[in-house]
């Protein structure tokens, strides 16, 4: 199931409360419902019962709710008490108004069953047209049009219909009927065949509803609407249902209303038709009226793509007058509603009936630029428009995105680790991979997990899949901090480095052979396609200027280059929340020193390798310094366990004994002596500070170096020294003393005085709990949420990602805890630790460093217990903005009394 595994009812004991409404009638310029009964009637219903009060010509009809929905399922598939008598008396009211009537010979009234759940589900549910057709009301239906060949093109369509989706033949049993047909007699079109052959066609439907199901096409009208209903609702829980909620985040209580309108038909002949238009250009925001049309169409012929529609402007040539009202209509709903909209519409013999208006779904392109429009039209306010904005779909504008119009081979989809797309050729190997890119050859490296060695063949790489690891994961991390597009965890897929392949069942995919990764979906797919660049709009950049007037967070970039912090600036970051210095060893020229350092046998040997780390560490602080240009950059020292920085394999351990003129056995035996069972929980962080104390001074001496030369030169930094994983008051006192030692001595030689601050990172459940000890000393906390996430919960997470999908699945988990913070058990340490920090040092500041710094609701956490700013990758920053101001905006409604909300705007769309 999808998210919420909560009952699908929204009470208890409903059996004990006053009768409900379960129909809301609409028609004739009267209507029960309302807009903001949305919860209820669905959107559909909704929109339709807000057309009929606003004048607009709607076919009459009637809304099952969702209530009944739920108590369908509630009562083993049975209505709820009373639910079937209002149909029928609703059903009346629709005959009263059309002057037709369910199941009669002469006049016979049909209708369309239609789904409509709170938030937009396109083609996940279904859907039944015609319905009321039998042998008998079919001749009516001729009588009253005066055409066979519309009666029968209608009783056709509803036999296949109603069979496929409330019977459960197979749709491509009667598809095939149909074209053999028309292969038979050697027609193109549907619309070629005559009233006769399509007589032919309904028997011959009938017979395959039989041979499939043992069972007669249901003749009575009324078993018909009660099946109709009963495949709608069931259609909630279809698998395709179940799977966009879950990819969606949207919960299984809902239900979905059931929407019975009186059929209008589009498939009346050359002044009769069907489309679908939206009030303004769904892709790019452009203010036009952008749609498509089929003359002679029934819906089903524009959304299944039986025909080629045509563009709107084709109804204007045709039916200029139906098209001016078209017009006006569009014009005044967007005006109603103060949104772009996406409308359905059938013109039967030249007259127009309106099916559907709804909140449109559109790129984040023309979200943003919608937004900023309708503001200088003076139909929203600013505010409005930075609550319409999905934080996430910014990421759509930051990176490369593969063209929809494309058509793809998709063979399997991991985790949207780091989203954008890219193309390239499969290497296996960081050094394949960065001999490639030196060629100018595009790649895109595969392995089945990625370390820290691989940093130069991930830099040189379009793209990065990997079979294992989680959204945090290494590739994960460093793949956003760099902008590549990563898909990570795809278990589907078997990496055989050493046959240089991958294989997804039976496709095997070579060393050179060309993939495509879409970072924003997961999905992995054969060969190249188009990828669209885009561009920061003027739009973008005046709506970011909005948030950031708006907002009270702060938002800075995690960023350990001088490219990535000049990058992260220009996406508007405050500076820097988490600089990694381990990542800046493992560049070229080096590393060699890094491992000379570790496998020093003395303290004296140990300082000759740091020697020549230090005026490389100085030379990026410089770099990094000079990007952020006076705003705070904070620096956290050697992390990572030492085990990490010396080759694996004997390939490696072969060359690096060459280079360093050390017995490969020896080489072999520290590696060995380093090896943690857990590392992540063994020898790193200040750990390594209190044991390796010339490490640090290495560092804090190259950072306060590197600001002394720069203040010389009247450039302003504000470095911040953060020492990691403290979990006792007396390593950091240790570690804080070492760093003011340091710094004091470096200043002295220089005749320099800089403003800093030393803080700590909060990554241990024992340091949340104590805070207020480690306040005593600390200057600032920021919270590491991914390795408090793991040291919580008692995860790895890189290991975790083989079950925790199961967790979501069996709905024990909401979402992945590494994705976003879990706000009852790691937010409330959070919580514990800002309070118990800010109870000794008032005003002590309190930021987040981890991945969770750019996901929407994390931020909107981090604003609600006060934090002074969240800290992302670079292409995370625009996100964590209007996430910011988002949280600061449904802060004050709330305090307002006022429900509206980013989120209830968007379960709209």
């Amino acid at each position: 199931m999808s998210k919420g595994k909560e009952p699908l009812s929204g009470h208890k004991n409903s059996s004990h409360r006053q009768a409900k409404k379960y129909v809301y009638f609409f028609g004739n310029g009267h209507a029960e419902g309302r807009q903001d009964m949305k919860d209820l009637l669905g959107g559909k219903g909704a929109g339709l019962s807000e057309m009929t009060r606003l004048g607009i010509s709607v076919p009459p009809g009637f809304t099952i709710t969702t209530e009944a929905c739920i108590e369908f399922f509630h009562g083993k598939k049975s209505y709820p008490k009373g639910m079937w008598e209002e149909v029928l008396a609703a059903l009346k009211r629709v005959e009263q108004v059309t002057g037709e009537r369910f199941g009669d010979q002469d006049r016979p009234l049909l209708v369309s069953v239609r789904s409509g759940a709170r938030a937009s589900m396109p083609g996940m549910m279904d859907t039944v047209l015609n319905l009321g057709l039998n042998s008998q009301t079919v001749v009516g239906l001729i009588k009253q049009s005066g055409d066979a060949r519309f009666g029968y093109d209608a009783y056709r369509r509803f036999i296949s219909m109603f069979g496929s989706v409330v019977m459960g033949v197979k749709r491509d049993r009667f598809e095939k009927a149909l074209e053999e047909k028309k292969t038979q007699l050697r027609v193109h079109y549907d619309t070629d065949l005559s009233a006769g052959v399509l007589q032919e066609l309904t028997l011959t439907f009938k017979k395959i509803i039989f041979e499939e199901t043992g069972r007669t096409f249901p003749e009575d009208p009324l078993e018909q609407l009660r099946l109709g209903i009963n495949a709608v609702f069931n259609s909630w829980f279809g698998q395709r249902a179940v799977t966009y909620r879950r990819l969606n985040n949207l919960p299984d209580h809902w239900g979905t209303a059931v929407s019975v309108v009186s059929m209008v038909f589009g498939n009346m002949g050359e002044t009769s038709g069907t489309g679908v238009a939206f009030t303004r250009d769904p892709a790019t925001g452009q203010r036009r009226f952008f749609g498509e049309f089929l003359f002679n169409a029934q819906g089903e012929d524009v959304v299944a793509g039986i025909r080629t529609p045509l563009p709107i402007d084709a109804l204007k040539k045709k039916l200029p007058a139906v098209y001016r009202e078209l017009q006006s209509i569009y014009k005044k709903l967007e005006r109603h509603y103060r949104d772009m909209l996406d409308i359905e519409f059938t013109v039967q013999r030249g007259k127009l009936y309106m099916l559907q208006t709804r909140v449109g779904k559109r790129t984040a392109a023309a979200a943003v630029r919608i937004a900023v429009d309708m503001v200088k039209e003076k139909l929203i306010t600013r505010e409005t428009a930075i609550l319409r904005i999905d934080p996430i779909s910014l990421d759509q504008l930051l990176h490369p995105m593969i063209d929809p119009k494309e058509k793809l081979q998709v063979i399997a989809k991991g985790l949207p680790a780091s989203p954008g797309a890219a193309i390239g050729r499969v290497v296996f190997s960081a050094d394949e991979a960065e001999r490639m890119a030196e060629r100018h050859e595009t790649v895109i490296l595969v392995r089945a997990e990625t370390s820290p060695e691989d940093i130069g063949g991930m830099d040189a790489a379009e793209g990065i899949l990997t079979a294992r690891g989680g959204m945090t994961s290494h590739a994960a991390v460093v793949a956003r901090g760099m902008g590549k597009c990563c898909v990570a965890g795809c278990s589907e897929i078997i990496v055989d480095e050493a046959k240089k392949q991958f294989s997804v069942g039976k496709i095997t995919v070579n060393d050179g052979d060309y993939i495509t990764l879409n970072g924003s979906t997961g999905e992995v797919i054969i060969g190249k396609v188009t990828l669209i660049q885009p561009e920061l709009s003027s739009a973008f950049k005046t709506l970011m200027r909005w948030t950031d007037a708006i907002r009270t967070l702060k938002v800075r970039t995690n960023a350990d280059t001088p490219r990535d912090s000049r990058i992260a600036r220009q996406f508007g970051a405050e500076g820097i929340g988490l600089c990694r210095t381990e990542h800046m060893f493992f560049e070229e020229g080096r590393i060699g020193a890094v491992r000379e350092m570790i496998l020093a046998n003395t303290l004296e040997e140990r300082q000759m390798a740091l020697a020549k780390l230090l005026p490389m560490q100085k030379g990026d602080f410089i770099g990094i310094f000079k990007e952020m240009k006076g705003y705070p950059v904070t620096i956290r020292l050697l992390d990572p366990p030492l085990h990490e920085f010396l080759p694996q394999t004997r390939e490696d351990l072969e060359t690096l004994s060459r280079q360093l003129n050390v017995p490969v056995e020896t080489l072999r035996s520290k590696s060995k002596r380093l090896h943690e069972f857990n590392p992540m929980l063994g020898h790193r962080g200040c750990r390594l500070g209190v044991t390796y104390p010339e490490i640090y001074k290495m560092q804090v001496t190259a950072i306060f170096e590197a600001a002394c030369e720069l203040v010389k030169s009247k450039t302003k930094v504000l470095p911040e020294i953060m020492i990691p994983l403290v979990c006792h008051v007396k390593e950091f006192q240790q570690l804080k003393k070492l760093c003011v030692e340091i710094a004091d001595e470096t200043m002295g030689r220089y005749r320099q005085r800089i403003s800093y601050t030393i803080g700590t990172m909060i990554e241990l459940p024992r340091a949340a709990l104590l805070a207020d000890q480690i306040a005593r000393e600390a200057e600032f906390f920021s919270y590491g949420t991914n390795d408090l996430t793991q040291t919580t919960f008692g995860l790895s997470r890189d290991d975790a990602g083989r079950f925790l999908p199961e967790y979501i699945r069996q709905g024990i988990l909401d979402q992945d805890p590494f994705v976003a913070i879990d706000q009852e058990g790691v937010g409330l340490l959070m919580k514990i630790g800002v309070e118990k920090g800010r109870s000794v040092r008032p005003q002590l500041k309190v930021g987040i460093c981890g991945e969770h710094g750019g996901e929407p609701n994390s931020v909107v956490f981090c604003h609600q217990i006060g934090l002074d700013y969240v800290s992302c990758s670079p292409f995370r920053v625009p996100i964590a903005r209007l996430s910011a101001a988002q949280a600061f905006l449904n802060e004050q409604r709330e305090k307002k009394g006022k429900k509206s909300s980013a989120a209830a705007y968007r379960t709209s769309v």
